[in-house]
């Protein structure tokens, strides 16, 4: 099955060439086309950048300078001296629907089983697993997520195909690093499949190692693609794995678009840890997706750079270095250099939604950072008219607070469950469904 916007939108192979040439050689795009000052440069800032005042020094006076200029600038700024450039749509996209089953969870919902074809072999192949309530009056809401161990692990169903590339050893069932059938239904309990529909929503997944696998020393999927077999052009330390995830975030955003079974005015985009951190990303560097759910994302995610709590910027690198570009490691030392901090990355979202979850354990991921980058992100959403945080103390445990900003602490380590569903759920009514 292919989108009528992508049949529209594909120019012939030289475009894909064009367009991959551009993406490893530097061609002009808006996001390039500005000139910032080497890391030396930069002065020190100890408090988090106001997102509202550009970095020449000029305050943000108004929602179309907002639009037209800050916002511009700002991504901009975040590919240039952290993630690296998210790669361009490819030209050449096709979905195909590998399996349909109406009688999915004892009939309340239908598995849909897509393959997202981004280009010519080898180009990367995300596996799509879609759920969708059959008990609906219109296209169902949709909870896209990027999961850790293959969408395998998340059913029981042996219709749903194992993961064909590399997988954590750290995942339930793997064996040198490759799915097996004991893996399947590993991960069940932290996907209350059944209470999703139940509720209404839809829900999306796919695998983050379908785009590219998590691992410093080794680019398999869309960089070692775009490199075509050059590898001065695929250096995992300056390829922004985050980037490549964001990236897979939004192909999979093309098909649900397209869906009729999809609202494609309410999907959101979910992911834990380090699939949160790519999950803000993509939200923020994508209109189409309506809430953004970085789940205990912490440090480069949902955290401050500039955090005093848990991991920092040169733990980060050091321990992930294939996660951001080599412009990055140059903070390592003076994060307080870095023109922008991740409340800037929230303000991207504006005036869309978006909710930071914690756990009172997880202080690796600084909680209280968190919300401070919801504070300090607050003032775009009002400049933009609607209500951000509307709140200025962290909420007792358990407690969904906030309006388009929203925040969430419970007691607990670092683990996405049942119970955080429900809350990604409630945040979600609040924003789509008025109950």
């Amino acid at each position: 099955m292919e989108s009528a916007a992508h049949k529209a939108s594909i120019l012939g192979a030289s475009v894909s060439s064009v367009a991959l040439t551009c993406f490893l050689f530097g061609c002009a795009t808006p996001s390039q086309q500005h000139v910032f000052p080497d890391v030396s440069a930069l002065p020190s800032r100890p408090a988090m950048p106001d997102p509202l005042v550009m970095l020449n020094g000029e305050p943000v006076r108004s929602a179309t300078q907002w639009a037209k200029e800050r916002r511009p600038e700002l991504r901009a700024l975040f590919e240039h001296y952290m993630y690296g450039r998210i790669p361009p749509a490819p030209a050449h996209f096709q979905a195909r629907v590998m399996g349909q089953y109406a009688g999915f969870l004892d009939g309340k919902a239908t598995l849909k089983l897509i393959t997202l074809e981004t280009g010519p072999a080898p180009s990367p192949q995300i596996d799509l697993l879609l759920v969708i309530p059959n008990q609906r009056r219109a296209p169902a809401p949709v909870f896209l997520v990027m999961n850790f161990c293959g969408n395998h692990a998340l059913v029981d169903d042996p219709r749903v195909p194992l993961t064909r590339g590399w997988v954590p050893s750290s995942c339930t069932g793997c064996t040198n690093n490759s799915a097996t059938e004991a893996s399947r239904g590993a991960q069940t309990a932290d996907w209350p499949l059944s209470e999703i529909v139940q509720r209404g929503y839809a829900l999306a997944a796919f695998y983050s190692g379908d785009v590219d696998s998590d691992r410093a020393d080794v680019s398999d999927g869309l960089y070692a693609f775009l490199a075509n077999g050059d590898s001065s052009r695929n250096v995992p330390a300056n390829r922004g794995t985050l980037a490549a995830w964001a990236w897979g975030f939004q192909r999979c955003v093309d098909y649900l678009v397209e869906d009729p079974d999809i609202d494609a005015q309410r999907i959101a985009a979910v992911g834990h840890s380090r699939n949160g951190k790519a999950a803000l990303l993509a939200a923020a560097f994508d209109d189409r997706i309506a809430i953004a759910f970085p789940h205990q994302a912490g440090c480069g995610g949902s955290a401050p750079s500039r955090g005093k709590t848990g991991e920092s910027v040169k733990v980060i690198n050091d321990h992930f270095p294939h996660w951001f570009n080599a412009a990055f490691k140059q903070f390592n030392a003076a994060p307080t250099k870095l023109p922008f901090d991740q409340n800037c990355l929230a303000a991207l979202c504006a005036p869309r939604a978006v909710l930071f979850s914690a756990a009172q354990d997880d202080q690796w991921a600084n909680p209280a950072g968190q919300f401070d980058v919801l504070q300090a992100a607050d003032a775009v959403y009002q400049l933009l008219g609607v209500p951000g945080l509307d709140t200025a103390q962290v909420p007792p445990l358990r407690q969904l607070v906030g309006n388009r900003l929203g925040y969430y602490i419970r007691e607990g380590k670092h683990s996405m469950t049942a119970d955080d569903w429900r809350v990604f759920m409630d945040f979600a009514d609040r924003q789509w469904l008025k109950r």
